[in-house]
């Protein structure tokens, strides 16, 4: 079974035992440039844009991975998607093409537990991941 290292484990948990610096922008106590708000969401600029057109689209209610979303989430989760489109279509990216990206636990390089997506575009996305591993299978 493929399982989470300690030192992560641990770093999860007590970054789970405090509000999430996405919850300290939903109550205005971190500052950020906030593109979209409505009830439900938040999307704003990350810290370290990786793209032209890098946002994060967040639920106001704080789901630490995709692993805990409950049924009642499916709505909240449909509208980050609609979001995307939205600001995707505001950026004029929308054509040219743009990624959505949700990070879940270590592999994936999820340091903030509280789920968000990754709107990228306004450039040509290398590849997803490190394609590598390919080589290493043959």
């Amino acid at each position: 079974m493929w399982g989470q290292s300690a030192e992560y484990t641990q770093k999860k948990e007590e970054k789970l035992s405090k509000d999430s610096p996405f919850t300290k922008i939903i109550n205005r106590e971190l500052p950020a440039t906030i593109v979209y708000e409505d009830n439900e969401i938040i999307a704003f600029v990350p810290l370290r844009p990786q793209a032209p057109v890098h946002y994060l689209i967040v639920p106001k209610k704080r789901i630490p991975t995709i692993n805990d979303l409950e049924e009642e989430d499916v709505q909240v989760v449909g509208r980050m998607h609609l979001v995307a489109k939205q600001l995707a279509a505001e950026d004029g990216i929308a054509n040219t093409g743009y990624r959505l990206s949700i990070n879940t636990n270590e592999d994936s390089g999820q340091s903030v537990f509280h789920l968000h997506m990754h709107l990228l575009g306004g450039m040509k996305l290398g590849p997803m991941v490190d394609q590598s591993f390919r080589d290493e299978k043959e």
